[in-house]
């Protein structure tokens, strides 16, 4: 009976210490478990911003060579008429003048075709690259914007929008520091400003970037910023995590940094904005903050 008795202690000692065991794990599983789920999801979304792009790059190659048939049936019919010119001013039939007008028409339909032929090369070494696997090698910011870095004091001078830079920074997974330097040179921090181009609000959303991420207010902080700070991380999955990269697909779009081997485009604009974002974010040092003033409403 005592050894029994033993026994049966025994067992609900040991029970009690794994299901405690058990119990201190749980929250070590879940946050693993949490991290995977995340990692994949973060995966898939990269995966769908890629091949979004691809679909959209091929739909355009398919858009240029329907234009190509066009302008090359045109070119046929210019060259055939061209030659029967040519047989009427041996004739004497037409002038010189005539002749050469009909001559430039050819010209510039060839040059047309050779446009879009170009274009067309161009659009596959696009697709090409954007299907190319990413480097295996992580280049040496790989992971600059994944956590907050040890940034200086900042302010945009207007507390809700500072809220709002943060908020969407430890939503998405940017440093705030960064988003508030891109904000610092697209618009510097005007609510409702305009480009020549088109491009709207603090972030300097165009259009369709603002139709791609559900922007239905482009002058509206809350949602400027969301779908800004939403682009800018889809670029930082796309280039894996190379800053200068998705600063250059911010500016010049993410196809010109692909078509051009996934390296920041030879465009003077691209590349001042590229070096002016990179030496404020980079730079770790800072003025204090002034006070943030009240939000200006929408529109001011």
């Amino acid at each position: 009976m005592r050894l029994r008795s033993r026994t049966y202690a025994f067992a609900v000692i040991l029970l009690l210490t794994t299901h405690g065991a058990g119990r201190a794990q749980e929250p070590t599983a879940r946050r693993n478990a949490q991290s995977q789920t995340e990692r994949v999801q973060q995966a898939g979304s990269v995966e769908e911003f890629r091949e979004d792009f691809i679909k959209a790059s091929e739909e355009h190659k398919a858009g240029l060579q329907k234009l190509l048939s066009l302008y090359e049936d045109n070119l046929r019919k210019l060259t055939e008429r061209s030659a029967n010119w040519k047989e009427l001013l041996t004739e004497g039939l037409i002038t010189r003048r005539e002749y050469e007008t009909t001559n430039g028409d050819v010209t510039e339909a060839r040059a047309k075709v050779d446009e879009v032929r170009e274009q067309i090369a161009m659009a596959e070494v696009v697709i090409a690259e954007a299907r190319r696997p990413p480097p295996t090698d992580a280049p040496p910011d790989a992971d600059v914007a994944a956590l907050p870095q040890n940034s200086p004091p900042w302010t945009t001078g207007n507390a809700v929008v500072d809220a709002l830079i943060r908020r969407n920074g430890a939503r998405y997974g940017v440093d705030p520091y960064l988003i508030y330097c891109v904000i610092h040179q697209e618009s510097s921090f005007r609510l409702t400003a305009l480009s020549p181009k088109g491009a709207q609000g603090l972030m300097q959303l165009m259009p369709g970037t603002a139709a791609r991420y559900g922007v239905t207010d482009a002058n509206d902080p809350a949602q400027n910023i969301s779908g800004g700070t939403r682009y800018l991380k889809d670029l930082l999955r796309l280039f894996h995590g190379r800053v200068d990269l998705a600063l250059a697909g911010y500016n010049a779009g993410e196809g010109a940094v692909i078509r051009y081997g996934q390296t920041i485009p030879p465009y003077k604009e691209t590349e001042n904005y590229v070096r002016l974002i990179s030496r404020r974010y980079y730079r770790r040092t800072s003025p204090a903050p002034a006070q943030g003033r009240p939000a200006e409403a929408p529109g001011n």
